[in-house]
């Protein structure tokens, strides 16, 4: 996980002039709720792709919440449609920590939280890609 830019620059309204900064993710959670007789249970899938996932700011809108502590920011994910076109997508959601070290004058990314919630189907793809992905290694 990489950051670039300035987190404080991004508002509780989504900004193109944002472009700037960088989120690389190195980690993504995919969520789904399956039926379990009677009531839902989520599941969850963990995946480290190859390349990183690359998010900029100008797809990002800060969560106003005071309950988190200092440092901690929540970002609705925003999906570029076209050129200039932008659509909130409500099934991703980005959570981070960051920490400012005096001595380097630096902020520092510590902790990153990307997941998003998908259908059944797609999860059994997901999961098959990386059991598949995992048997592959394992040969070498």
């Amino acid at each position: 996980m990489k950051l670039t830019g300035n987190l404080q620059d991004i508002k509780t309204k989504r900004d193109s002039a944002n472009k700037h900064i960088e989120l690389h993710i190195d980690r993504v959670e995919y969520i789904t709720l399956k039926k379990d007789g009677k009531y839902y249970q989520p599941f969850d899938l963990v995946v480290e792709p190859e390349t990183p996932v690359v998010i900029t700011g100008d797809c990002l809108a800060r969560i106003p919440n005071k309950q988190l502590e200092e440092g901690e920011y929540e970002f609705e994910v925003y999906d570029k449609v076209g050129e200039d076109e932008y659509e909130l997508n409500p099934n991703k959601e980005l959570a981070l920590t960051v920490t400012y070290d005096f001595d380097a004058d630096l902020n520092i990314l510590t902790e990153l939280y990307y997941t998003v919630t998908v259908d059944n189907e797609e999860f059994k793809e997901l999961k098959a890609a990386q059991n598949k992905a995992k048997k592959g290694k394992g040969r070498k």
